[in-house]
């Protein structure tokens, strides 16, 4: 018994020398995920088991944005626009009918986050649009409050390569930004 043991042991080794590991699948024996071909997964998609075991990603509002932004905004890509813009200037009548965003003391407005590299690969993504925050009274910026973002945490799944043309997808937690609030400063400006 102890001899074909032995002797399986010794040839187990060349056998799998045979076969490129980064190509198989055995995190049991590795502790390592498979590698993909590219021709396996069209248009840069996760492996279809590792969506099923995931987070639902399109329950997520940076992720479900993203088609109402895209629809919203054909002629001009939202990538390009600048990465801040001037702090609006409020009035009651503007805001009655605006969106949450457009209303809020912290204003902010949204972008599209692209990562070829990450699934999901587009991600709505908060950008405050003011330092300070807007004095209800006045409709102005004031300095007496910082607008901050309010983060999300997300799983995705971030690819990387394992082997030339072939690559590997582990899970990865992101902080996105979904709106922005009025803070107390830390120190007196």
């Amino acid at each position: 018994m102890l001899l074909p043991g032995i002797l399986l042991l010794t040839l187990l080794p060349e056998s799998l020398a045979k076969r490129d590991p980064l190509l198989w699948e055995a995190p049991h024996l590795h502790g390592a995920p498979r590698c993909y071909l590219a021709e396996e997964l069209p248009h840069s998609q996760a492996p279809p088991h590792l969506l099923a075991r995931s987070a639902r990603w399109e329950q997520a509002l940076p992720v479900a944005l993203v088609p109402t932004l895209e629809a919203a905004s054909p002629k001009r890509p939202l990538e390009e626009l600048p990465a801040r813009t001037q702090c609006p200037t409020l009035s009651p009548g503007q805001v009655l009918q605006a969106d949450t965003h457009e209303r809020s003391i912290s204003p902010w407005r949204y972008r599209v986050d692209t990562d070829e590299n990450r699934y999901p690969r587009k991600l709505a993504v908060a950008e405050c649009l003011c330092r300070g925050c807007i004095n209800t009274r006045t409709g102005q910026e004031t300095a007496a409050l910082n607008s901050v973002p309010l983060l999300q945490s997300l799983p995705v799944l971030r690819r990387r390569a394992c082997s030339p043309g072939a690559f590997t997808f582990h899970t990865e937690f992101i902080r996105v930004p979904v709106g922005c609030t009025c803070v107390l400063p830390r120190s007196a400006q």
